[in-house]
């Protein structure tokens, strides 16, 4: 009998010890982008040209913990023209998140500014809450995005019954830091960009004063009020004038565009 006793309670012990360590992941059900996405943006300084940008989803071998199925979304950036002569730009920056909750498992940032260089590697270890970056561990809530996760991440948030002024807040984890990203709803607007006029949504990204820009809405975009939530058009202020960000390309949507 004690035996039988010994045997059940290491028993429970066992599955109390295997249920502690489960972990609930965030679960969304992605209706904004899918593998085969891309998306390519024109960047103007003033009325010139200056660069461009593309983002691009697609899939991959690679897994999260057990097993679980990603998608490699990157995005790359440079400079064009006359640009490159005084200030070339070339950036890339790839992440590996999940299908099922749109968090990341790894990160890869390789950006060349005007010769100044950045080289990051990420691996987020999300069921132990923790990031290893540049061989040091830090701790981290379940769920933090990366620099490219989040503009993905944030296309899959329901923005249907958001409120004039609300502000939506989620972490990220950047430069060896966890930042607070908060955006500001704005309202619904209609904006006419070169490849034609777009039903959106209005954001501003709620930025800290005086570090890089003078006022908090110095900086605007706006996304396609579709189920796409692409980002049509990015406003920003600088100290040296303005820079615009519109889409120019785009191929492999998930759904219909708000297009006019």
């Amino acid at each position: 009998m004690k035996t039988l006793i010994s045997i059940i309670t290491i028993g429970l012990l066992l599955v109390g010890m295997t249920s502690s360590t489960t972990i609930f992941y965030p679960n969304i059900e992605t209706k904004s982008f899918t593998s085969g996405e891309t998306l390519r943006y024109r960047i103007s300084y003033g009325i010139m040209d200056a660069g461009e940008a593309v983002l691009t989803v697609n899939e991959t071998s690679k897994k999260g913990a057990n097993g679980r199925p990603l998608y490699h979304v990157k995005g790359e950036g440079k400079t064009l023209g006359a640009f490159n002569w005084f200030f070339k730009v070339e950036d890339t920056y790839e992440s590996y998140i999940d299908k099922q909750g749109a968090f990341p498992w790894h990160f890869v940032r390789d950006v060349n500014e005007g010769g100044y260089e950045i080289n990051q590697e990420y691996k987020f270890k999300q069921d132990q809450q923790k990031v290893l970056a540049e061989g040091k561990e830090y701790k981290v809530p379940l769920g933090i995005q990366d620099m490219i996760s989040s503009f993905y991440y944030a296309r899959t948030l329901d923005f249907k019954n958001m409120k004039v002024g609300e502000v939506t807040e989620f972490k990220c984890f950047m430069d060896e830091e966890i930042w607070p990203l908060k955006i500001r709803y704005v309202g619904k607007d209609e904006i006419k960009i070169r490849k034609g006029t777009f039903e959106c949504l209005k954001f501003q990204p709620v930025v800290q004063e005086g570090r890089y820009f003078e006022k908090e809405d110095d900086v605007e975009f706006w996304v396609t009020n579709d189920a796409n939530r692409i980002p049509v058009l990015v406003k920003a202020k600088i100290p040296v004038g303005s820079v615009k960000m519109h889409l120019v390309e785009w191929s492999g949507l998930m759904g219909d565009l708000a297009k006019k």
